[in-house]
């Protein structure tokens, strides 16, 4: 399946401008049930019918990640409740963590051939050529596996890739980085 980066991060408003800035609230009061904050179901449901966006709403994992990250993005203002879900404050860097992990789960993917959500020594080193081209040279390849696989489970899952990802800057080689990250 062929990405349109282009068109995810058209529907990704992450700009600090004034009109992203709106489109932003219209998007977080589609998303929002009525109570000003986002639970993980309604983000994945917003993903879905409102930014209308299958393939990350097809990516779980990258949702998860970016929801639980963007949930302690600071400190709520609605006490214990509001650290939980997701306020409108912390909607942009949702956002841009939505795009980000949905690229590393693409990455993830493609690197995964038996698409059972892990990937093994076999898979890792089938994909040493093309990784290279998003992470760079990747001198010892097994050792490289055991240094991302920390839990030692002999296969790599999503969150060890991520944390892999982030610190050798991944950068898929086919997508659209037209997106605003400051």
């Amino acid at each position: 399946m062929s990405i349109d980066w282009t068109e995810i991060n058209s529907k990704l408003p992450t700009e600090r401008t004034a009109e992203a800035k709106e489109k932003r609230r219209e998007l977080f009061r589609a998303m929002d049930m009525g109570n000003g904050i986002l639970s993980l179901a309604e983000v994945d449901k917003g993903i879905r019918d409102v930014l209308k966006i299958d393939e990350i709403f097809d990516a779980k994992p990258a949702i998860m990640r970016a929801f639980q990250i963007a949930k302690k993005r600071g400190a709520s203002k609605r006490g214990d409740l509001g650290d939980d879900y997701i306020e409108l404050n912390e909607f942009r860097f949702f956002l841009l963590s939505l795009r980000q992990y949905f690229e590393y789960y693409e990455a993830f993917s493609r690197t995964d051939e038996s698409g059972d959500r892990r990937i093994d020594l076999v898979e890792f080193k089938n994909a040493q050529e093309m990784m290279e081209v998003w992470v760079g040279p990747i001198g010892d390849i097994e050792g490289e596996f055991a240094k991302i696989d920390t839990n030692g489970g002999g296969k790599i899952l999503f969150d060890e890739f991520c944390t892999w990802a982030i610190a050798k800057n991944l950068d898929l080689e086919d997508d659209d980085d037209n997106i605003v990250l400051e």
